[in-house]
């Protein structure tokens, strides 16, 4: 019977991490407040203790009605993490000291629960590259055999420096690509908004009005009645099928590979964003390359690590088809010919770095240049697209004015 109260007893391993609240004294008499996270209160309290403090209130944190579980952890959020981690073991903090540091500083606080998850794990016995497998959303499979190369080689404040820059750089570069979408998708966006409106709220108007006429309207203020008719009539159908394609293209991106490797392969086909898709893959490509070869990762698993890291379901294939061939004998520069996707210049780069034993080196350099290459190609097609973009919405809404006072005008002509 001991045996299995002792069983069902939970253990200081099981317990999840809380954050508690405390008020208390010091040695002077000062009254002291703060939070801290734990696995239980009475951790809290004999932490307070040895620190020379008298806890006299040591509760739980209360959790906020709405927004209790905080954002979400971002890969921004991981990149800040990475850098902070690199900067102070390099200046010789110790990792679990490190951990805490950084969790205090979290506002976030789903960020601030796993850094104290990993901080709990290698307080507990873990390596770094142990703690952060149990949390494989967050740290995809090159961060955690990156960390793993630096801790098998003792080296591990240099990986950290180098997925940290890593990460940065991949992260710009993202935030170039969304730009280059985001905006013209949002231009676009309003400009429908807009039209939905004139054809609910502004074209009714201008109906009763011409039916006040008695006249025959012209053909092109007849289609434009139409429409808003239509819209009035229809316009939860309207969003409900804009929703509905909405969701179908998301699902189908996500479940069906088939559909995914369609549409990366029409997107990298478009003008101008093509060319900066394919900028952006390569640069992912190399810079990823790069970083697991330098670290000590074996070519061919490094390959396979990387094809995840294109962003595109084409180059993931292509890498895919690279690594197989590199696993049976060929040279890195020669499997990249085979494909026929990389740029010539990318392969001689490649040729040149197996030859003269500094690969890493210079997909470093490749990726420097395709990146300032997918820079100044968003640069320019945000100042190609801010008149076409104009263009469009004064197109929509003039001929929308256009057929609005084409009866006003034919009736003034006539008088």
């Amino acid at each position: 019977m001991a045996a299995s109260r002792s069983a069902a007893r939970p253990t200081s391993r099981d317990l999840k991490l809380e954050v508690f609240v405390w008020e208390g004294t010091d040695k002077r008499g000062v009254r002291m407040k703060g939070e801290q996270t734990a696995k239980s209160l009475h951790m809290v309290r004999a932490e307070l203790r040895r620190q020379g403090i008298n806890p006299t209130v040591v509760k739980p944190k209360p959790k906020p009605l709405f927004g209790g579980a905080g954002k979400t952890v971002t890969a921004g959020d991981i990149a800040v993490f990475s850098r902070q981690l690199a900067t102070m073991m390099k200046s010789g903090v110790p990792i679990v000291g490190a951990l805490e540091i950084i969790a205090g500083g979290q506002k976030n606080p789903r960020m601030k629960d796993l850094v104290n998850a990993i901080k709990s794990d290698i307080e507990g016995g873990s390596s770094l590259s142990e703690a952060l497998a149990k949390h494989p959303v967050q740290f995809d499979e090159l961060y955690r055999n990156l960390v793993h190369a630096g801790e098998t080689a003792g080296v591990l404040e240099t990986v950290l420096d180098t997925i940290a820059s890593y990460k940065e750089n991949i992260e710009t570069l993202k935030g170039k690509i969304k730009k280059a979408l985001f905006y013209p998708a949002t231009v676009i966006a309003v400009a429908i908004l807009v039209s939905a409106i004139l054809l609910i709220f502004v074209v009714p108007q201008f109906q009763n009005v011409f039916a006040s006429f008695g006249a025959d309207l012209p053909a092109f203020t007849k289609m434009i009645i139409a429409a808003s008719d239509f819209m009035i009539a229809y316009w939860w159908l309207v969003l409900f099928a804009v929703g509905g394609v909405g969701f179908a293209f998301v699902f189908a991106k996500k479940r069906s590979p088939a559909f995914a490797h369609f549409l990366d392969r029409v997107i990298l086909k478009l003008p101008v964003v093509g060319q900066i898709m394919h900028n952006s893959a390569i640069a992912r490509f190399a810079r990823t390359l790069a970083v697991t070869f330098q670290a000590g990762v074996p070519l061919v698993e490094a390959l396979d690590i990387v094809a995840g890291a294109t962003g595109n379901q084409v180059y993931e294939n292509a890498v895919h088809r690279v690594r197989d061939d590199v696993a049976v004998g060929y040279q890195v520069n020669v499997a990249m010919r085979q494909v026929n996707l990389f740029p010539h210049m990318v392969i001689q780069m490649a040729a040149i770095g197996e030859e003269a034993g500094a690969l890493d080196a210079m997909l470093y350099k490749v990726a420097e240049f395709y990146e300032n290459e997918v820079n100044n190609a968003v640069d320019a097609l945000s100042s190609l697209l801010e008149p076409l973009i104009m263009i469009f919405i004064g197109g929509i809404v003039g001929c929308m004015v256009v057929g609005m006072y084409l009866p006003i005008f034919k009736l003034a002509a006539a008088i």
